[in-house]
Protein backbone atom coordinates (compact mmCIF):
# COMPACT_ATOMS: atom_id res chain seq x y z
CA UNK A 1 0.00 0.00 0.00
CA UNK A 2 1.98 3.21 -1.10
CA UNK A 3 -0.97 5.84 0.62
CA UNK A 4 -0.01 6.40 4.27
CA UNK A 5 -3.38 7.19 4.79
CA UNK A 6 -4.46 3.74 3.74
CA UNK A 7 -1.67 2.32 5.97
CA UNK A 8 -2.84 4.08 8.84
CA UNK A 9 -6.30 3.83 8.89
CA UNK A 10 -5.86 -0.35 8.29
CA UNK A 11 -3.42 -0.05 11.00
CA UNK A 12 -0.27 -1.33 8.63
CA UNK A 13 1.50 1.80 9.85
CA UNK A 14 3.39 0.89 12.86
CA UNK A 15 3.06 2.53 16.09
CA UNK A 16 -0.39 3.91 15.83
CA UNK A 17 -2.35 5.28 18.77
CA UNK A 18 -5.97 4.18 17.30
CA UNK A 19 -8.38 5.49 20.00
CA UNK A 20 -11.67 4.56 18.10
CA UNK A 21 -12.34 2.02 14.61
CA UNK A 22 -15.62 0.60 12.89
CA UNK A 23 -15.61 -1.33 9.74
CA UNK A 24 -15.56 1.77 8.06
CA UNK A 25 -12.77 4.56 10.04
CA UNK A 26 -10.08 4.55 12.02
CA UNK A 27 -9.63 7.28 14.72
CA UNK A 28 -5.96 8.06 15.69
CA UNK A 29 -4.24 10.77 17.47
CA UNK A 30 -2.33 13.21 15.01
CA UNK A 31 1.27 12.21 15.53
CA UNK A 32 2.32 16.40 15.45
CA UNK A 33 -1.12 17.30 17.23
CA UNK A 34 -1.71 20.84 17.98
CA UNK A 35 -2.99 20.23 21.40
CA UNK A 36 -3.34 17.04 23.50
CA UNK A 37 -6.25 15.18 22.25
CA UNK A 38 -5.47 16.12 18.56
CA UNK A 39 -7.05 12.85 16.53
CA UNK A 40 -7.73 12.27 13.10
CA UNK A 41 -10.91 10.22 11.34
CA UNK A 42 -9.11 8.43 8.74
CA UNK A 43 -11.73 6.05 6.27
CA UNK A 44 -10.58 2.63 5.47
CA UNK A 45 -11.11 3.10 1.90
CA UNK A 46 -9.31 5.38 0.08
CA UNK A 47 -10.68 8.79 -0.57
CA UNK A 48 -9.02 11.77 -2.07
CA UNK A 49 -11.44 14.27 -1.18
CA UNK A 50 -14.91 14.64 0.72
CA UNK A 51 -17.18 14.39 -2.62
CA UNK A 52 -15.94 11.07 -4.05
CA UNK A 53 -17.21 9.88 -0.33
CA UNK A 54 -20.48 7.29 -0.31
CA UNK A 55 -22.86 8.18 2.03
CA UNK A 56 -22.26 5.70 4.81
CA UNK A 57 -18.74 6.52 5.05
CA UNK A 58 -18.99 10.11 5.49
CA UNK A 59 -22.64 9.37 8.23
CA UNK A 60 -19.46 7.34 9.75
CA UNK A 61 -17.11 10.27 10.13
CA UNK A 62 -19.96 12.36 11.49
CA UNK A 63 -20.90 10.32 14.27
CA UNK A 64 -17.09 9.82 15.11
CA UNK A 65 -16.31 13.07 15.11
CA UNK A 66 -19.47 13.89 17.62
CA UNK A 67 -18.59 11.11 20.09
CA UNK A 68 -14.83 11.87 20.20
CA UNK A 69 -15.66 15.77 20.50
CA UNK A 70 -17.81 15.00 23.70
CA UNK A 71 -15.13 12.79 25.14
CA UNK A 72 -12.33 15.12 24.41
CA UNK A 73 -14.80 18.28 25.76
CA UNK A 74 -15.11 15.59 29.06
CA UNK A 75 -11.13 14.61 29.54
CA UNK A 76 -9.32 18.47 28.02
CA UNK A 77 -12.39 21.18 29.26
CA UNK A 78 -11.03 23.13 25.90
CA UNK A 79 -12.58 26.41 25.30
CA UNK A 80 -14.01 24.74 22.24
CA UNK A 81 -12.94 22.30 19.02
CA UNK A 82 -11.75 22.65 15.81
CA UNK A 83 -13.27 19.96 13.42
CA UNK A 84 -11.56 20.69 9.76
CA UNK A 85 -10.30 18.78 6.24
CA UNK A 86 -8.40 20.12 3.94
CA UNK A 87 -8.75 18.75 0.16
CA UNK A 88 -7.17 18.77 -3.27
CA UNK A 89 -3.24 20.74 -3.01
CA UNK A 90 -4.20 20.63 0.78
CA UNK A 91 -4.97 17.36 1.97
CA UNK A 92 -0.98 16.43 2.37
CA UNK A 93 -1.77 12.98 3.49
CA UNK A 94 -3.35 12.16 -0.01
CA UNK A 95 -6.21 10.40 1.79
CA UNK A 96 -9.50 12.14 2.81
CA UNK A 97 -8.90 12.93 6.68
CA UNK A 98 -10.68 14.90 9.39
CA UNK A 99 -9.17 16.68 12.36
CA UNK A 100 -10.81 17.01 15.54
CA UNK A 101 -8.33 19.53 17.93
CA UNK A 102 -9.32 20.53 21.12
CA UNK A 103 -9.00 24.67 21.49
CA UNK A 104 -7.70 26.94 24.07
CA UNK A 105 -7.87 30.56 24.07
CA UNK A 106 -4.19 31.49 23.26
CA UNK A 107 -2.91 28.83 21.83
CA UNK A 108 -2.24 30.35 18.06
CA UNK A 109 -4.86 28.11 16.17
CA UNK A 110 -5.91 30.95 13.63
CA UNK A 111 -8.46 31.26 10.39
CA UNK A 112 -6.00 33.67 8.98
CA UNK A 113 -7.27 36.97 6.41
CA UNK A 114 -6.06 36.26 2.95
CA UNK A 115 -2.92 37.37 1.86
CA UNK A 116 -4.24 39.15 -1.30
CA UNK A 117 -7.35 41.08 -1.77
CA UNK A 118 -9.67 39.37 -3.56
CA UNK A 119 -13.16 41.46 -3.33
CA UNK A 120 -15.45 38.33 -2.60
CA UNK A 121 -17.40 39.88 -0.20
CA UNK A 122 -18.75 42.46 -2.99
CA UNK A 123 -20.23 39.95 -5.13
CA UNK A 124 -21.97 37.35 -1.99
CA UNK A 125 -25.39 38.18 -4.09
CA UNK A 126 -23.66 36.99 -7.25
CA UNK A 127 -21.47 34.43 -5.62
CA UNK A 128 -25.02 33.11 -3.52
CA UNK A 129 -27.10 32.80 -7.03
CA UNK A 130 -24.40 30.86 -8.89
CA UNK A 131 -24.30 28.24 -5.79
CA UNK A 132 -27.66 28.07 -5.77
CA UNK A 133 -28.33 27.00 -9.92
CA UNK A 134 -25.22 25.06 -9.57
CA UNK A 135 -27.16 23.17 -6.73
CA UNK A 136 -30.35 22.95 -8.36
CA UNK A 137 -29.00 21.61 -11.73
CA UNK A 138 -26.60 18.99 -10.14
Amino acid sequence: MNCLGCRISNGIEPNLNIIFETELITCVLDIAPFNEGHILIVPKKHYWDIEEMDVETAHTIMDASIKISKVLKELYTPDGISICQNGGVFNDLTHYHMHIIPRFKGDGFSWSEPLLPHGAEKRLSETKHKIVNALRTS
